[in-house]
């Protein structure tokens, strides 16, 4: 909309580490590149962040052909101590419009999947 008017300052509520994973979950066969101009963040970083939720086993990437396909872990906590205790899942709800899994739910509840 060319109506919106910017944020006032620099900071927002999503770290890029938040949209790179939103991005991801919205579109599991972006290219990184799409994924950087959706995030507005350079393709390096992108690579970057990536490579951390990777590590961190927020995301697998998987290669499919040419190209990769990245499966998001809706049951993976979030890294703050004050929000250690919840999952990723009702983010990717949130703003992702990925509903929770049976298998994430039942974890949630502390129940076997």
């Amino acid at each position: 909309m060319a109506d919106e008017v910017p944020p006032r300052g620099s900071w927002t509520f999503l770290t890029s580490h938040a949209r790179v994973l939103l991005a991801l979950a919205k579109d599991p066969e972006a290219r990184l590149r799409e994924v950087a101009s959706t995030c507005v963040l350079t393709e390096r970083s992108v690579q970057s962040i990536v490579a951390d939720l990777e590590q961190e086993g927020y995301l697998t990437r998987v290669r499919e052909g040419r190209r990769n396909h990245y499966r998001i872990s809706p049951g993976a906590k979030f890294r703050h101590p004050a929000e250690a205790d919840r999952d990723i899942a009702g983010l990717l709800a949130l703003f992702a419009e990925v509903p929770p899994t049976a298998t994430t739910r039942t974890a949630h509840r502390g129940e076997s999947p």
